[in-house]
């Protein structure tokens, strides 16, 4: 009886004010069998440090961030935009 935990970033989504939402899968298998899944989601903010993320999120949010971008999104939480 092999039992496997296998997480993959199955989701990622860009959103309002150019943040990004990220889903990750785990999934537990036994026996090469599907027994259960959950998800865990998570929010990146323009400017956020996003190397410990996904190579996939990491080439989102280097294409999208632009430094323009990340001042425009700081501005907005700052009111001053």
């Amino acid at each position: 009886m092999a039992l496997i935990e296998k997480q993959i970033v199955d989701l990622v989504e860009l959103v309002q004010s150019n943040h990004i939402q990220v889903r990750t899968t785990t999934i537990i298998e036994k026996d090469s069998v599907e027994i259960a899944k959950t998800y865990h989601r998570h929010s990146l903010y323009p400017g956020e440090d996003v190397s410990n993320e996904d190579p996939k999120v990491q080439a989102i949010a280097n294409a999208i961030w632009t430094d323009e971008v990340i001042a425009a999104y700081q501005a907005s939480q700052t009111g001053s935009l």
